[in-house]
């Protein structure tokens, strides 16, 4: 059997990690063929191949990023010569390559491209990565804990600045529609104010907090997911483009809300825009791990040609779901989760 294998949507560390075990055990263990698709549904589309064996594996465990290139590139969307839409192009592509069986690795939206290439009777397994760790169906997604640490180291470096300059120090960290890594970092990191996309916030409340803060004498960290936004307001937005998605470019919500707060506490405050810095860089242990795991058991689907499920962590078992479920609703952060990190706001 020949596999291939791409990476789709934002890379994030462990993805080079699930390259190697999807190649490792799908060689020694079962005696496949693989080939890697560049830059996620661009190769298959354009039938962009590279070359993958046990020796283009070696040494992937700790490199972030993705070696196969990524891209948000959607053939769902795409017509090609003599009007041929993307998925029949995939589908002669994979055809014409000679390959039975795609593993996709990616978050919602490449998933969601998987499972309508399943409809469409292509045999695909999915891997959960997303750093928002917002797939329903797995408790987690490898990319996360790492986006999750490198948020937090920088809010244990900003609290000792912020405390020598008696400032308001807001940290902007990724999250479209769900404040996942807002949530954890935050609390791991002890701010003082969390704000996510799922609850809509009052600006004099949260300035009210800011000033508690003052109060005590230590300087307030907030924490904002690009996607937080106040209550009654449109997205805050950098320059309202759309991707292949017609997910619009969020920004802008930190250096907001560092200058409301100037404005309504009269006390100095900065924003840090963390950005694609939590996209880089090694992955951590635990995401090492869990994309190792999801690699090793997303072959182990391909070999029992269990096609048209995701692998998902469910407690400390690996299992697999259908990919339908898999893109069927966002995980939110829910009420009482947010409400255990309220206990240490102000």
């Amino acid at each position: 059997m020949r596999v291939g294998v791409l990476t789709g949507g934002g890379d994030c560390p462990g993805l080079n990690a699930a390259i190697r075990a999807i190649v490792r055990r799908g060689i020694q263990e079962f005696g496949l063929e693989f080939v890697g698709f560049r830059d996620g549904w661009r190769g298959p589309l354009e039938g962009d191949t590279v070359p993958l064996d046990v020796q283009a594996v070696r040494g992937l465990l700790p490199r972030g990023g993705t070696i196969l290139g990524s891209s948000r590139t959607n053939p769902l969307k795409d017509t090609g010569p003599g009007g041929r839409n993307g998925i029949e192009r995939i589908k002669d592509n994979l055809a014409g390559l000679g390959v039975d069986a795609l593993v996709a690795i990616g978050g919602e939206d490449t998933l969601g491209v998987a499972t309508r290439l399943y409809g469409e009777g292509v045999n695909v397994v999915g891997v959960p990565k997303t750093i928002d760790n917002d797939l329903g169906a797995t408790d987690y997604t490898f990319g996360f804990d790492t986006a999750v640490n490198i948020a937090m180291e920088a809010i244990d470096r900003l609290h000792t600045t912020a405390e020598s300059h008696h400032r308001a120090l807001i940290v902007e960290v990724m999250g479209r529609h769900v404040g996942w890594i807002a949530l954890h970092a935050g609390l791991a990191g002890g701010a003082n104010v969390i704000l996510i996309p799922e609850r809509p916030f009052d600006i004099e409340k949260v300035c009210a907090l800011v000033e508690h803060r003052f109060q005590t004498r230590y300087a307030p960290i907030v924490v904002v997911a690009e996607g937080a936004h106040p209550k009654n307001e449109e997205l805050t937005l950098t320059g309202g483009q759309l991707d292949a998605f017609g997910h619009v470019r969020l920004g802008g919500i930190g250096q907001m809300l560092a200058a409301e707060i100037e404005k309504r506490t009269g006390k100095e405050a900065r924003c840090t825009v963390l950005g694609h810095i939590q996209r880089g860089g090694t992955p951590t242990a635990f995401d090492r791990v869990l994309a190792t795991r999801f690699g090793e058991h997303a072959i182990g689907a391909v070999h029992d040609e269990a096609f048209g499920v995701m692998v998902a962590l469910r407690g400390t078992d690996i299992i697999r779901v259908p990919l339908s479920e898999a893109t069927r609703e966002l995980k939110m952060v829910p009420p009482e989760r947010y409400a255990e990190a309220e206990v240490f706001f102000g």
